[in-house]
């Protein structure tokens, strides 16, 4: 029976192209399923024998741990030469597009508080 290795949900599309393809070089039968179009469900990488499953756990383990560590490197990098996205860029490049998210966020916050303020 099929075992889920990696649920597609958040993951990069590089990350799961590298995750196949080291499955592909250890020998380990797997296939992929899509994302549901109502995005009820993100998909994912599964292994298609049991056997495989512990082999194919330790060798993702060994994967992410070289994955944090080179994009925290990146992202370290990007940080200090400026390219980096933070929050005041966004704001420079996007001004209407944040100040409207950061409205929308304190209506509904608003409107989720108001039954308390109303009940005082």
């Amino acid at each position: 029976m099929s075992k889920l290795l990696l649920n597609l949900r958040n993951v990069a599309e590089d990350e799961a192209d590298d995750v196949c393809a080291l499955l592909d070089a250890n020998g380990i039968a797997w296939y992929a399923t899509q994302p549901s179009p109502m995005g009820i469900s993100a998909g994912g990488i599964w292994v298609r024998e049991d056997a495989d499953h512990p082999r194919a756990k330790a060798l993702m383990a060994v994967y992410q741990g070289e994955r944090a560590q080179r994009v925290r490197a990146e992202r370290a990098q990007a940080l200090e030469d400026g390219s980096a996205e933070t929050f005041a860029s966004l704001l420079r490049r996007r001004p209407l597009y944040v100040l409207s998210t950061l409205l929308a966020m304190l209506l509904v916050a608003s409107l989720v508080l108001l039954p308390f303020v109303l009940l005082r």
